[in-house]
């Protein structure tokens, strides 16, 4: 690698050489010259991935964290109103704070994330969330409520982009999709577990089950930046496992790192440069479709939806939940398999036609046509719908996110575009009801059209970044 040339073109792929050492623990070369010291260094680590499953373990207790904090105030609604004396319009404020408290968080993830390292950027959210939740827990009104759930949205709002990215940093790449494809994971289970449990336990005690006790390995470029080099070889030997040569590894890490320190900070300006304004399109575009396709708006008013039909809201809510977190496993299996690509197209091409049915069935009730087929076409439509989500478009932004941006723009692009996520999803929450009091078979035609323009951005400016290093992946973007 030519250094100087690098620096002086400001490029990123260099640094993109960054990230994928860390697992991969190679120079993107042809096999035929490879070698013989790369290719013991590959098979050891093959042989020792627990620490990568162990860190990412660690990591998604922090996706765990933002699913308690999104299903929390659904079951906890009518106690906390009817406990505390609050009203409607005071409730309505403490749900609204979350959406608000992760807008600002996602605005600094970025920074903080480079500034004091993933790990880092992980405990201040662990601490804050710890806070929020005391403060909620010993609340005896609606302040101390809402700075709790502020708190805590921040917290979700810096654990929604530096879980993934971390993940997607450690985790070689046949295992990086699955192991990203976790962050979902656990954010429907937390859900899901809250709605469960929220009928059984009460607020304040729903409140001291989200614990949040958290640690990881040290981040090695953050150790290897800051001069701790010791530290930083103890660090990437317990990650390859003690019988493994990482002096090759631990050397192309130190240069790469050498060669970002002599590139300008990156600023917001900079995304709109050229080179990088295709990898920014693409992240924040696919956030905008996972939002603005309805979302945000079918999940918090799923409830509504069911007994607008006729159905259950009780027995519908809990197929939904369920449904959300096989599905979502389902999809962990396959991405590293079928690709990011198929994914989002088959999850895409599920909701246009589940937005659809939806639409057909409120358009049926609306018109007192085919009444009794009217129930059945919601639920299949809605069930459909967070299916398809949960198998493509639910995980596989957050996962394509970790993996286009180049590491000395990444902090500001995936603020970005964390920014962009936390913003459609307070839209549609925010305009849901309004929408469907306009015209509710309308609302989701609207939905459909929007999941339809998904489909033609994924085709035409997504790249499939299956089993690619994370160089290729941005020669891909950039050619």
């Amino acid at each position: 690698m030519n250094t100087k040339q690098d620096v002086e073109r400001g490029e990123g792929n260099a640094q993109e050489e960054i990230v994928e050492p860390l697992i991969q623990g190679q120079k993107y070369l042809p096999d035929e010259g490879r070698s013989g010291s790369e290719d013991q260094m590959d098979q050891s680590r093959k042989k020792h991935p627990w620490m990568v499953y162990l860190s990412t373990f660690v990591a998604v207790c922090g996706s765990y964290e933002f699913g308690c904090c999104a299903g929390y105030s659904s079951p906890t609604q009518t106690a906390i109103t009817e406990d505390l004396g609050l009203s409607l319009a005071e409730y309505s404020v403490f749900g609204s704070l979350l959406t608000f408290g992760a807008m600002i968080g996602a605005i600094t993830s970025g920074p903080i994330a480079d500034l004091i390292g993933r790990k880092g950027a992980m405990r201040v959210s662990s601490a804050l969330c710890v806070a929020g939740w005391l403060s909620i827990y010993f609340a005896n009104g609606a302040l101390a409520l809402d700075i709790g759930r502020l708190a805590t949205g921040y917290g979700m709002g810096v654990f929604s982009y530096v879980v993934p990215v971390f993940i997607a940093e450690i985790a070689p790449k046949n295992l990086r999709g699955a192991l990203t494809t976790l962050n979902q994971l656990m954010i429907c289970t937390a859900v899901s577990v809250s709605f469960i449990i929220g009928t059984v336990l009460t607020w304040r005690v729903l409140a001291l089950t989200v614990c949040n006790k958290r640690g990881s390995a040290y981040h090695k470029c953050m150790q290897a930046k800051t001069g701790r080099e010791k530290e930083f070889e103890a660090a990437l030997q317990t990650l390859r496992g003690q019988d493994a040569n990482i002096s090759l590894e631990a050397a192309e890490i130190q240069d790469y790192i050498e060669t970002l320190q002599q590139l300008p900070k990156a600023k917001i300006l900079d995304l709109f440069q050229r080179r990088y304004l295709p990898s920014v399109i693409i992240g924040v575009g696919l956030m905008f479709f996972q939002q603005f396709g309805g979302i945000n708006g079918i999940c918090f008013y799923t409830s509504n939806i069911f007994e607008s039909a006729g159905f259950s809201s009780s027995i519908g809510t809990i197929i939904y939940a369920i449904l959300q977190v096989i599905v979502t496993a389902t999809g962990a299996a396959l991405i590293d398999k079928a690709g990011r690509k198929p994914l989002l197209l088959a999850s895409a091409s599920g909701l246009v036609v589940s937005c659809l049915l939806s639409g057909l069935s409120f358009y049926f009730k609306s018109h007192e046509l085919a009444l009794e087929a009217a129930p059945v076409l919601a639920v299949t439509g809605i069930l459909l719908y967070i299916g398809s989500f949960s198998i493509g478009m639910g995980a596989v932004p957050w996962v394509v996110m970790s993996e286009i941006f180049p590491i000395n723009i990444k902090g500001v692009a995936g603020s970005l575009s964390t920014l962009m996520n936390w913003f459609g999803a307070w839209a549609i929450s925010y305009t849901f009801n309004y929408l469907m009091s306009w015209s509710s078979y309308g609302t989701f035609i609207i939905y459909a059209v929007i999941n339809a323009l998904a489909i033609v951005f994924v085709i035409k400016l997504v790249p499939e970044t299956k089993g690619r290093t994370l160089e290729q992946i941005q020669a891909a973007i950039n050619a």
